[in-house]
């Protein structure tokens, strides 16, 4: 008997528990992002972005 389907089975259940948890982060720091006001948001967000040496 072969131990692969396990280790594909292990494998497979990390990654898909890693991807969910990377996706409801990225969901969660999008809202959050949404809630700060215009004035408290960093430089690289501000309409500016693209201006580099300019406060």
């Amino acid at each position: 008997m072969t131990h692969v389907p396990y280790l594909i089975a292990g494998w497979g259940i990390s990654l898909v528990v890693i991807a969910l948890y990377a996706a409801s982060v990225m969901r969660r720091s999008k809202r959050l992002a949404a809630l700060v006001p215009v004035d408290r948001r960093r430089w690289m967000t501000g309409g500016d972005a693209d201006v580099i040496g300019e406060s």
